[in-house]
């Protein structure tokens, strides 16, 4: 998917900023993406030529022949981002091929694919795709998803982390008067909002004026608006400067999943000094330094509940996350990860 998808995420964000920036420095990028409802066949954006065609599960086939009929011979690098299930463009690319793995499926074939799709894709089909890319370059966000490709066999693995989608504040802003508690994502079961919500009812039974703002469009939003008791506000999706102000007033964001590629929310989020509550899952456990930006809790809601309590009681940890979450923030730019990725792609093309 490219930026302008509907359905676009952290994932598209990153390359995005990076292939803009690589734009600047006087390098042509090129973008092949799945077509959408009334998007154009062709777009720039920031100086990227977007290609747009076939959808879900045809973008892999036009890919191809588009490659065949249009890059073969006329580019010098070939970038296979994959999400689940890769491009294969190693079986058909004449150029260096590196690929782009922001995070596993793993657990997410259980949530958002039905069975018996879900059992053949965790048990079988995963596994297979990655591991005829073990031999080629690979960039990755995450030690997390490092480890992951490690034991399916990967040997040039590159972490080059995410940048930053918000100006960090200097000391922390004045939260709301009330307690409260952020959630922001998309609607849907992997990210787990129903916990969330779950966990709200039980932080309520000891902070009787406490609030939870959802902010985030998906699927799930309708059954979780009609099931959920006072105190609970859904803001669907927001323009970035409104879901800013809302994480910026926040007491604290929580952060449940069944796993990240990093966890952007939780870095965007402490670069406005809101700590996170987050599952110790992969990425979250890589983006939130349990004990200094935020803490890490098991995967329940009764877990995500007293972590949250622990941070809305305690004033002095909570002053402690969130100065500490700032000082962290201020370590990730996507300048910095733009300068890392063309290293990576330096030594590919030299070396690789």
């Amino acid at each position: 998917m490219d930026i302008k998808n509907p359905e676009a995420g952290g994932a598209e964000v990153y390359t995005h900023e990076i292939a803009k920036r690589l734009v600047k420095k006087g390098h042509p990028v090129t973008l092949f993406a799945r077509n959408f409802k009334g998007a154009k066949p062709r777009d720039n954006i920031d100086g990227i030529e977007i290609i747009r065609a076939g959808g879900k599960y045809t973008v892999y086939s036009q890919a191809k022949k588009y490659y065949n009929r249009e890059f073969r011979g006329n580019v010098d690098l070939v970038i296979d981002e994959i999400n689940t299930k890769p491009f294969m463009t190693i079986k058909y690319a004449e150029e260096q091929v590196i690929a782009v793995i922001h995070q596993l499926a793993r657990e997410y074939w259980f949530y958002e694919t039905p069975f018996p799709m879900s059992y053949i894709g965790y048990h079988f089909l995963e596994d297979r795709w990655l591991r005829s890319y073990a031999d080629v370059p690979v960039v990755t966000i995450s030690d997390s998803t490092k480890r992951d490709l490690e034991d399916l066999g990967f040997k040039r693995i590159f972490v080059v982390h995410n940048g930053l989608n918000v100006e960090p504040v200097a000391e922390i802003p004045e939260k709301s008067e009330k307690p409260s508690i952020v959630f922001v994502g998309r609607m849907k079961k992997a990210k787990r909002p129903r916990d969330v919500v779950e966990a709200f009812r039980i932080v309520r039974e000891k902070f009787g004026d406490a609030e939870l703002w959802m902010v985030g469009d998906g699927y799930l939003r309708h059954m979780l608006e009609s099931g959920t008791g006072p105190g609970v506000r859904f803001f669907g999706h927001v323009d970035s400067k409104t879901r800013d102000e809302l994480v910026r007033r926040a007491w604290v964001i929580a952060v449940p999943g069944v796993r990240e590629g990093w966890g952007q929310v939780v870095t965007d989020a402490n670069a406005l000094g809101t700590p996170a509550v987050g599952y110790d899952v992969p990425g979250l456990r890589d983006s939130i330094r349990d004990g200094f930006n935020g803490l890490l809790v098991e995967r329940s809601p009764e877990a995500l509940a007293d972590g949250m309590k622990r941070v809305l009681s305690d004033d002095e940890l909570r002053e402690d996350l969130s100065r500490n979450a700032i000082k962290w923030a201020k370590r990730f730019s996507w300048d910095k990860t733009a300068e890392e990725f063309m290293k990576v792609l330096e030594w590919t093309i030299n070396e690789g």
